[in-house]
């Protein structure tokens, strides 16, 4: 029965839309934007964030295709660019950048950079449209999307706790095990482009 659930489209769609909003790697950035918003203010500000990623990450399933149509944007092309995007980004997560995120940063966020580009990036926005444009059940992917969304919530609500407990070398070293799964996506979703445009190209 478990060995079932693993094997489930919903089960692998939810594990690397988790990996995409990257919830560990985001916590110590989250905790450096939020670093004097008081702890009972910073529960809010991430739990509204995180509902306002929820919805453009939905937003972008529901009318991302029709909006990639109507400028004659091909799945292949999706596919091929969010492997692309996911490939740079897990680069970025295993060999990241020393600059300080929150170095500019003067009052409380909104929207931006936590909500979008942190939880909801490019690469997560290209994979629901992606998914959109496959022949599985709405119910999966939306599915996929509440459990990784709520996997990721749990974790940046517990930031603080978990910071204290992993430390910043736990994160960092969580953060870049991450980055190395995503790159082997990113490079499924490539190849998975390929082979398509391929077949599409010797197809009479």
């Amino acid at each position: 029965m478990g060995h079932a659930f693993f094997k489930h489209p919903v089960f692998g769609m939810a594990l690397s839309m988790f990996f995409l909003m990257d919830a560990i790697g985001n916590v110590p950035i989250f905790l450096a934007l939020l670093k004097n918003v008081s702890r009972k203010r910073q529960l809010m500000v991430i739990t509204r964030e995180l509902f306002i990623a929820l919805a453009v990450i939905v937003l972008f399933y529901f009318i991302g295709n029709s909006f990639l149509d109507a400028l004659g944007i091909s799945d292949q092309s999706l596919k091929i660019a969010g492997g692309i995007i996911l490939f740079l980004i897990s680069i970025k997560m295993i060999f990241p950048s020393q600059q300080n995120p929150s170095a500019s940063l003067k009052e409380e966020p909104l929207i931006v950079p936590l909500a979008i580009p942190l939880i909801a990036g490019p690469a997560i926005l290209a994979t629901v449209m992606i998914y959109a444009g496959q022949s599985l059940p709405a119910v999966y992917t939306l599915s996929s999307i509440g459990i990784a969304w709520l996997a990721s919530t749990l974790i940046l609500l517990g930031a603080p706790f978990l910071n204290k407990i992993l430390g910043e070398r736990g994160l960092t070293a969580l953060e870049r095990l991450m980055g190395l799964i995503l790159t082997l996506i990113a490079i499924q979703m490539f190849l998975d482009g390929i082979s398509s445009f391929v077949r599409c190209q010797v197809q009479p």
